[in-house]
């Protein structure tokens, strides 16, 4: 496996890093932040549920799954632009083995 500079390995983690914390606020928002507003939120969906029973039974799972998916589609990219590719890494440790 080549090697990354130290100044575009930086820059890699500082934007892995800032999504991975957009991520924990909307996923803090949505678990949390409806529970919070509670009292306000007084109306009902899907069978009789108060909505902010379904987001705190509910909403947060499937917001969590979804973030999943994104981070996982913008880590590619984000893995793409500075150049740790799965596929290039592959090529790159193609027939090596670890010696004992």
């Amino acid at each position: 496996m080549r090697k990354i500079e130290k100044s575009v390995a930086d820059a890699y983690f500082r934007e892995k890093n800032k999504f991975i914390l957009i991520y924990l606020a909307i996923w803090l928002g949505v678990s949390f932040g409806i529970v919070l507003f509670a009292e306000s939120l007084q109306f009902t969906i899907f069978g009789g549920f108060p909505f902010h029973y379904f987001m705190g039974a509910q909403g947060s799972v499937i917001t969590f799954i979804i973030l999943l998916f994104v981070n996982a589609k913008v880590s590619d990219k984000i893995d793409a632009k500075y150049g740790i590719d799965e596929k290039a890494n592959e090529v790159l440790s193609a027939g090596k083995t670890l010696d004992h």
